[in-house]
């Protein structure tokens, strides 16, 4: 189970960033579930110079036969080999209004949900004075499909991939995750860390999407004319901690750093290329 505990499925972030669990050889019939709550501290939208508090629900479950839903993800692996997983993969991508990014859920080791309900409104407001996305089209959530592949280089170091497309309002956006992690470091009986880092690679309509401005949103927003092209979108590294008290009941927290990259760190409704986020929640094993 450690290798579960461990292991993001994002993807996210808004702007998650697609991951997955395990494999974990499970009696037949069998899953294994964790649900919690907690709160994150995020930017706004991807590049904002303003950030917002949440409310984060927490849901990873994965059942006997592979198939397994984490945050705001959701997949199944078909492969049988220790060293390598692969399998169809869905997730969904937040949508975006004037105020910024819409809210997500995490897993034990994701950021990441819709798929376990609405949220609350942001625990902390802001001033959105000169600061928000006031005339900016509004983008929808949508479901992406598409597939990951990851393969282990030892026990405890694994190179992960996926690939989604769906994103957007006109489901054309499309985005490449590349990463590797560092499983489990083991801190004493309670404390484990994990580390990861990636980057993102996104085609064209994905990035106009996120970050463009069309001739339409000029006349009536804060922001000039552009349209950006596809590419290398951002670079990131994360750190989780998990303590964990009991059998049933743990503490997971989480850093990421990210820097956005290419034609969308030139975006003009970006204010602030690198940024943090930041969650730490509650979660029961059942």
């Amino acid at each position: 189970m450690n290798k579960l505990l461990f292991l993001s499925l994002c993807a996210a972030c808004g702007t998650t960033w697609a991951q997955t669990p395990a494999t974990n050889p499970m009696p037949d019939g069998s899953r294994d579930m964790y649900v919690g709550l907690g709160v994150q501290s995020a930017p706004r939208w991807e590049g904002a110079g303003s950030r917002k508090g949440s409310a984060l629900p927490v849901l990873q479950v994965q059942w006997s036969n592979g198939v397994f839903i984490s945050g705001m993800s959701a997949g199944m692996h078909l492969s049988d080999d220790p060293t390598f997983e692969y399998g169809p993969l869905l997730a969904v991508q937040p949508g975006r209004d004037r105020t910024g990014t819409g809210q997500s859920a995490d897993g034990v080791g994701s950021v990441g949900s819709t798929l376990i309900g609405p949220v609350p409104e942001p625990l902390v407001r802001h001033d959105l004075r000169g600061t928000d996305l006031d005339g900016m089209d509004k983008i929808g959530a949508r479901l992406s499909g598409g597939v990951f592949a990851n393969y282990y280089l030892t026990p405890q170091w694994r190179v992960t991939s996926s690939v989604l497309y769906g994103a957007g309002n006109d489901h054309d956006g499309a985005r490449l995750d590349l990463g590797v992690q560092r499983l489990a470091l083991d801190l004493g009986a309670r404390h484990h860390v994990s580390l990861s880092g990636g980057v993102t690679v996104v085609n064209r309509n994905y990035n106009r999407t996120y970050f463009g401005v069309t001739l339409a949103e000029v006349s009536c927003s804060r922001f000039s004319y552009y349209q950006p092209g596809g590419g290398l979108e951002d670079a990131h590294v994360g750190v989780r901690w998990n303590w964990t008290w009991s059998p049933s009941w743990m503490l997971t927290s989480d850093l990421q750093a990210r820097r956005l990259l290419g034609s969308a760190a030139h975006s003009p409704i970006v204010e602030r290329p690198t940024n943090l986020t930041v969650s730490t929640a509650i979660a029961y094993r059942f």
